[in-house]
């Protein structure tokens, strides 16, 4: 064999599996179609979005749009980029990992073959391969996306004008994150939802704060509501809703859903089990139906995070090294939403605690109230905690707000204690520093105990 382990693809999953695996003394090749390192989270997901969002929140915080356009943001994009690219690329060569640069597709269970990015066509055998491949925007057959003015989650990176309006086709993750960052840069926006609410899978309260600021920065929500048809021209974009309603903008957002890169690897050979999404099925240990392919991050579906996914391809590997994992992700995986403002969410909602007939209380911190906040101006959002109330244990933690999604890793820590020792009392008889953001968790933590005692 040429290789023990063979990664294909260079995003968080790849990464993992391919780290563990070098260091616990394997052969590790990885291979990635893409001319850099990083994957999608690097290169077309994760890291441009929220690179676009921190710098239209600086301009929203300096109320200063003067002479700033969707390229100058993207010019600092693509900055942190190369950063990350690079630092990620050291990873690899400190540790003696080989770089095959170009599309793997499978020849047997033990051989793929790859078409390097100089024309070469090479096979390459290993004992043991994991697919970190990920995945891309769906796109409908009947919607042309050779359009210039029709773009998706990648391709919005594309655009060489800076829009006047623009229409988001679905009001998931990325489709309320494009709209904060577009609405930031004074772009008229349409945020289109397929259903009756943004983000369902959050706490009602949070999601009705998302919406009610969505609104009040300008964005146009239209719940409810699907596309008839979609015309295209050389000055905008024609949306045709089957509610008769016509909405023309200067472009359109396709963020309506994600399908896996498992379509053209060549897993028809291998009897590999995939789903109508493109996902690719596993066990606990990540491995495929072909006991030595195993595959971990987004094209594997649920949680789809970049985070999860770098784990995943930890836990991958250990199976890989050691024959056995004792390791599998968490219960309780923190949301990070990157809409302005953030949104961090752990554990049980209010309705799901009310569905099972858990007894629960709440306890809440606003910001305005916050001496930290005060001061910084970042007074928009909240800090719930749900809580059992007659144990005390900590069910649920929902922030909304400035920081969000660094705040909910303190409520995580404590979540993920044993017994007793997950307790709404720990954030009540804590000492947190003042002035801080994190002393939300005492003012939430007394505001409950306040209702129960």
């Amino acid at each position: 064999m040429d290789y023990e382990v063979i990664v294909i693809g260079s995003g968080p999953g790849g990464e993992g599996a391919a780290m563990k695996s070098v260091k616990a003394g394997k052969k590790v090749a990885l291979c990635d179609s893409f001319a850099n390192i990083g994957g999608n989270c690097t290169h077309r997901g994760t890291i441009p979005s929220k690179a676009l969002r921190h710098a239209t929140q600086i301009l929203e915080n300096r109320n200063d749009f003067r002479n700033v356009n969707y390229q100058d943001l993207l010019s600092t994009a693509e900055s942190v980029i190369k950063s990350q690219m690079e630092l990620r690329k050291g990873f690899y060569d400190r540790n003696w990992v080989d770089i095959l640069d170009g599309f793997a597709t499978f020849v047997d269970k033990n051989r793929i073959e790859v078409h390097h990015t100089n024309g070469e066509v090479k096979e390459y055998s290993a004992e043991y391969f994991v697919i970190a491949t990920g995945s891309r925007p769906y796109h409908p057959e009947d919607i042309d996306f050779s359009h210039p003015r029709i773009v998706d989650s990648d391709t919005v990176l594309d655009l060489k004008d800076h829009p006047q309006s623009i229409s988001i086709y679905g009001a998931g993750i990325i489709g309320c994150e494009y709209a904060s960052i577009f609405r930031g840069l004074r772009t008229k926006v349409n945020l289109i939802n397929t259903r009756s609410k943004l983000l369902s899978f959050l706490d009602d309260e949070i999601v009705d704060a998302l919406a009610y600021h969505l609104r009040e920065n300008g964005v146009i929500i239209r719940h409810n509501e699907e596309y008839a048809k979609v015309e295209a021209d050389d000055k905008g974009v024609t949306i045709y809703l089957k509610s008769n309603k016509k909405i023309r903008t200067d472009y359109l957002l396709w963020a309506q859903g994600r399908t896996g890169n498992s379509d053209k690897i060549g897993l028809d050979k291998l009897g590999l089990e995939v789903d109508y999404k493109g996902s690719i099925k596993v066990n606990e240990n990540h491995q495929t139906n072909v006991p030595n392919i195993y595959a971990v991050g987004d094209i594997v579906g649920y949680p789809s995070l970049a985070s999860a996914s770098y784990d995943q391809g930890r836990f991958a590997a250990t199976h890989i090294v050691e024959g056995h994992t004792d390791y599998q992700l968490v219960e309780n995986i923190p949301t990070g939403i990157y809409t302005l403002p953030e949104i961090s969410s752990i554990g049980k909602t209010e309705k799901e605690l009310t569905d099972e007939k858990i007894p629960y209380e709440l306890g809440r911190s606003f910001f305005k109230h916050l001496a930290r906040a005060q001061i910084t101006g970042n007074t928009t959002g909240m800090l719930k905690i749900l809580f059992h109330r007659d144990t005390l244990e900590i069910l649920g933690i929902h922030c909304f707000g400035f920081g969000a999604a660094e705040i909910i890793h303190i409520g995580q820590a404590i979540m993920s204690q044993e017994n007793d020792k997950n307790n709404l009392m720990y954030f009540a008889n804590t000492t947190f520093n003042y002035p801080t953001m994190a002393e939300a968790y005492r003012v939430a933590a007394l505001n409950g105990l306040n209702r129960v005692e």
